[in-house]
């Protein structure tokens, strides 16, 4: 049996990442979770994490400069990153391109639209 993809869930509100985490967790998909984005680092470097779901407005560092650092990383130059975000104006949305994101869902996120993002980008590994 094929191990379960791992969902790597970034956001500073507890609630969202709680609602995430109720959302995937159903779905057969194993969810880690970080407030931040220095949490979130270190749980990438210590996990193998399959796709990641990132907030773009956190405190300290926002999910495009989180974005562009996991971008760095050799290991996780090809690690799909799907950023949430109420921001919907043309200029957000090419600053996430620039970072290198995959791909954006609006929050609140409808949910079988993240849920079929989440399952096309995770259909080949």
């Amino acid at each position: 049996m094929k191990d379960k993809h791992v969902i790597l869930i970034v956001d500073n509100v507890p609630k969202n990442l709680e609602l995430l985490e109720a959302l995937l967790v159903p779905n057969g998909y194993e969810v880690v979770k970080a407030t931040n984005g220095e949490d979130a680092l270190g749980k990438l470097y210590a996990n193998r994490i399959d796709l990641i779901l990132l907030d773009v407005m956190m405190p300290e560092m926002d999910g495009f400069e989180l974005t562009r650092r996991i971008r760095k990383e050799r290991a996780h130059k090809l690690t799909p990153i799907i950023l949430l975000t109420a921001l919907q104006e043309t200029e957000f949305i090419e600053k996430g391109i620039e970072a290198g994101c995959d791909d954006f869902i609006t929050k609140p996120a409808d949910k079988i639209k993240l849920l079929t993002k989440v399952q096309a980008f995770l259909k080949d590994k």
